[in-house]
């Protein structure tokens, strides 16, 4: 058996979040409902404009909240990141151990430089604007990757961000084909919509052949898919992975698990903030699928685990809270049906 379920890789970030008004945005200039990357000092005079507000900070970074996820289940996980020698470099990799994961970082001492940081700004109706400065971060490389880490694992999860780094992006190539050749699945998760709509071909660079699991939401799917049709985007994603998980927001979510296409319910909730939803639903699954759970109840526990996300702000559930929330009954009510 594998010593890992999941080998996740990506961009480590300490995320700052904030609660503001939409106008807040439109003021500053920030496209919202996106990620966008910022250079150290635009990133800088946003965060001026917000001193003496309360601030929530916290290690992330979409596969990093992913890979957390699947340890809190109950999972056993590996992350491969880059961080500075810096505070922030310092409180990420402690809040990482805090939290169960094994990591590079305990292999060598961090470089000189600066961590990356993502502003994360929640405005009323839920949604959530990401401006990020990657740092140190944009430098990670095949020199961070854990090969024997990687081939002891049933799968390795990349995350469609490192697509915007020349270096990261290679690293995320080796990551899948040290994978493949140990005979281990690929999951590959496309991020966000701004990476479809400015990357997209080196998102197929990463996807290569072809890969064993792809998450998207319904916006990068139809993007990556270049249609306004679910329908049609999910039959291009077949012709890229394996297996999909396709989230649709409020609507629940679809998964294709190689032969039928099952639509999850979703989990009533009042939803206060939407940072790292997907990325505990890929927890969810991943978790399932490492565990004899198969992708029915997959999507069924990361529907519920992400309901219970984003019903409070912070872009994951810390461990306290994850196991108050793993009671199976509720799980076993979440509705999911082949279609």
């Amino acid at each position: 058996m594998a010593k890992y379920d999941v080998y996740g890789l990506g961009n480590a970030l300490v995320d700052i979040e904030c609660e503001v008004e939409t106008a807040v945005l439109q003021e500053l200039g920030i496209e919202k409902g996106v990620m966008t990357l910022l250079d150290e000092d635009s990133q800088n005079k946003i965060l001026a404009h917000f001193e003496g507000k309360p601030l929530k900070r916290s290690c992330g970074g979409s596969a990093a909240n992913t890979v957390i996820a699947v340890k809190q289940f109950g999972g056993n996980a590996f992350y491969s990141c880059k961080v500075a020698n810096d505070e922030t470099g310092q409180f990420y990799a402690k809040d990482l151990n805090d939290c169960g994961v094994e990591t590079n970082l305990a292999l060598h001492e961090p470089e000189v430089g600066i961590s990356g940081k993502c502003l994360v700004f929640i405005t009323p109706d839920a949604d959530r604007t990401m401006n990020t400065f990657l740092g140190i971060s944009s430098e990670f490389s095949e020199a961070q990757l854990v090969p024997e880490a990687i081939a002891d694992s049933q799968y390795t999860y990349i995350e469609g961000y490192l697509v915007t780094g020349e270096s990261s992006r290679a690293a995320a190539v080796k990551a899948r084909e040290l994978a493949q050749a140990a005979n281990q699945r690929v999951a590959f998760t496309l991020s966000d919509p701004n990476m479809v709509k400015f990357f997209k071909e080196g998102l197929l660079e990463i996807i290569g052949p072809g890969v064993d699991l792809l998450f998207a939401n319904e916006s990068e799917a139809k993007l990556m898919a270049d249609t306004e049709s679910l329908d049609e985007a999910i039959e291009y994603l077949k012709t890229l992975s394996k297996c999909l998980a396709i989230t649709l927001g409020a609507e629940g979510s679809i998964i294709f698990d190689g032969n039928n296409r099952i639509k999850i319910d979703p989990v009533p909730t009042t939803a206060v903030d939407t940072v790292g939803a997907g990325d505990i639903y890929a927890g969810g699954v991943l978790y399932a699928v490492t565990h004899g759970m198969g992708f029915f109840d997959g999507g069924r526990l990361g529907s519920l685990a992400s309901s219970r996300l984003v019903a409070n702000v912070g872009p994951r559930l810390t461990t306290p809270e994850m196991e108050d929330f793993i009671a199976w009954n509720e799980f076993s009510d979440v509705g999911a049906r082949v279609e």
